[in-house]
Formats: C-alpha cells, sequence, structure tokens
C-alpha cells in the first residue's frame, strides 16, 4: 500500500507514520516529491492491528496497490521517473541512443566504435566484456580487460559506459568501470544476480526475457528496487513467437503498456529483437514513435568479421544514416536528441 501525507505535513508527522508501520513489520520506502510525500509500505496490514492509518495526523490517504509489483506501478510513483547519470537524463524529453559492438573484441576495436557512435550522436557505448554465449565454444568475452577498454573509450569521447554482469562475483568488479549494469535478458529472472545489483549505487538496466510477460518483467524490477535500487531502465528486446524469419518477434505493444503500468523509463533494443541489420533501423523509428525513452543498437566497424552477432550489426555508415533518420521522428513526437 501507499500513504499519501499531506502537503502541509511536517517531518514528525512522517517520522511518526514511518515509526508506526515499522513497528509492524513493514519494508518502507519513501518518496518525497516537491507537492507531496509517499510511503510505500509492503508488508501484511492485518499487523496494524486496530489503529487505521487513515486516523494519524498528517495522512491524507491510504491506497492499496493491487499489482504484486508494488514499487515499479505507478500507483507509488505517478509521475515518470528520470534516470539520472552521468549528466545524462534518462526518461526526460531526450532521447538517448546507447551504440557499439555486442563484444569488446581488442581496444582498437572500442576506441574505433566510439568515436563512430559519438560522432553519430549516440550519448553512451554499449559492449560486452562477459558475453553469455548458447555454445561453450563461442567467443565468451575479454573480460576485465574489455572492461578497461570501455574505460579508455569513456576517457577519449566522454560516452558512458553500458555493460552486462552475468555473475555475482563480478558485480562490484564491473560496477568499478561501468556507469549503467545490464542485466540480460537470459537473467532476467536470475533471482541473486538481481539481489546483488540491488545494493550497487549504478543504474540497472534490465532486459526483457525472451519467454517473459510484462508482469514478469516487472516483478524482476521489482526484485531490485525492493534491495534498494531504483534507478532502473527497462529494455524490450523482442520475445519468442512462432515467427522463425527473424530473431525475435519486438513487441512494440509492450512500451506503451509498460509506460501505463510502471513509472520507469523503457528502452528498446531493435538488434537483438530483430537479428537481421536491414530491419533495425525501421524498427528503431517504430520504437520512438511508440514511446521509447532510447534505443541500444549494435554497432560494428566490419559486421562480417565481428566475433558476436554480426549479421544483426549496422555498419558505421548504416548507423550514422538510421541517426539522421531518426532525428525526423524524434522530432515528430515532440521530444529531442541531445
Amino acid at each position: 500500500m501507499i500513504i499519501v501525507m499531506d502537503h502541509r505535513a511536517g517531518d514528525d508527522k512522517i517520522e511518526a507514520v514511518i515509526t508506526r508501520l515499522e513497528k509492524a513489520g513493514f519494508q518502507i520506502h519513501l518518496s518525497q516529491g516537491v507537492e507531496r510525500t509517499i510511503i510505500g509500505a509492503i508488508g501484511d496490514k492485518t499487523h496494524l492491528g486496530d489503529v487505521g492509518l487513515e486516523a494519524m495526523s498528517g495522512v491524507e490517504k491510504v491506497v492499496p496497490i493491487l499489482q504484486p509489483y508494488k514499487l515499479a506501478s505507478r500507483t507509488f510513483h505517478e509521475e515518470g521517473t528520470v534516470i539520472r547519470v552521468g549528466g545524462l537524463e534518462i526518461g526526460g524529453d531526450t532521447v538517448h541512443v546507447a551504440a557499439g559492438p555486442c563484444a569488446v573484441e581488442s581496444r582498437e576495436q572500442v576506441l574505433e566504435t566510439a568515436e563512430i557512435v559519438k560522432k553519430a550522436g549516440a550519448t553512451i557505448l554499449r559492449g560486452g566484456a562477459y558475453k553469455p554465449r548458447s555454445s561453450p565454444y563461442s567467443f565468451q568475452g575479454l573480460e576485465e580487460e574489455g572492461l578497461k577498454f570501455l574505460a579508455e573509450a569513456r576517457e577519449l569521447t566522454g560516452l558512458l559506459i553500458v555493460t552486462e554482469v552475468m555473475d555475482v562475483r563480478t558485480v562490484p568488479m564491473i560496477a568499478d568501470y561501468a556507469d549503467i549494469l545490464q542485466i540480460g535478458a537470459r537473467n532476467m529472472q536470475n533471482f541473486s544476480l538481481l539481489r546483488e545489483v540491488a545494493k550497487v549505487d549504478k543504474p540497472v538496466l534490465l532486459k526483457r526475457g525472451p519467454s517473459a510477460t510484462i508482469e514478469e518483467w516487472l516483478m524482476a524490477a521489482e526484485y531490485i528496487m525492493s534491495g534498494g535500487n531504483y534507478n532502473i531502465i527497462l529494455c524490450e528486446r523482442g520475445i519468442k513467437s512462432f515467427e522463425n524469419y527473424t530473431r525475435n518477434t519486438l513487441d512494440l505493444t509492450a512500451i506503451p503498456v509498460v509506460k501505463h503500468l510502471s513509472h520507469l523509463p523503457v528502452i528498446v533494443d531493435p538488434s537483438h529483437a530483430i537479428g537481421k541489420w536491414r530491419f533495425v533501423p525501421s524498427m528503431a523509428k517504430a520504437a520512438i514513435a511508440a514511446g521509447a525513452d532510447g534505443l541500444l543498437v549494435e554497432v560494428h566497424p566490419n559486421p562480417p568479421e565481428a566475433l558476436c552477432d554480426g549479421p544483426q550489426s549496422l555498419t558505421p555508415v548504416n548507423f550514422n544514416k538510421m541517426m539522421s533518420e531518426l532525428n525526423q521522428v524524434v522530432a515528430a513526437v515532440g521530444r529531442k536528441m541531445p
């Protein structure tokens, strides 16, 4: 449930309500806005006894949250959340594009790609240092060496870094290098990993699992938020369907639906959704038209030689063309590019 405090309620009245809830065993999440304070309380309401919260001084109303995801719900936080990281605001008026190779392959590759995507208008460099692959014999990533290359690219270009975490043991080390931690689709319901990134003071980009419902996706976000990290960026990247021409089926309907249900920002990864580079620009533009707050796009200097996901990676020329076309769509929906 959420307890909406009267806008005139002072800190003493807010603290009294929090104390009452904590004594009843509730987990408290405080959201203090400009006009009012909302107290999110997770627990068993029957433990409150005979004293109703509505009777306490300073309480305007008590609203039950019916959805299983509480903190991620718009009932808890009516206004859309804006994630602030490294001078960027994700979820506001500006549409941000994260671009780069699926996997970090070499220092030269990362630095070259960073310069390319920066010049085209990207604000975030994506790149996997640890790669989850279907085959144990496929390229698994350069690990910490790859993280060092990404960090060097950030120093040279000013781009922020988003990279994937796969193991609870590597979360602290990766957090030292990355600006945004990515939870990949395969790990969306790796609850131990979700609890671990909840402890990190860095935004988390949470990809939707290939067979996950919207509710399951939001419940994964709830795991992170309940652990204390509210800085979550949701990422739609396609779901499994009976269609096999494309890698996955991009669920564009999820964008407005999730933004209706949740206050968290939503971005789209058209590269993994489609799996074929020629269709990525169309789906990128469609995602922005549907209300996405940003994009996650794969770009490689030489896709035919890529060690991972070359068929879905844009060349520098194609990425530059897509970004130019994207500007028109962004302007048409009343938003802006950096």
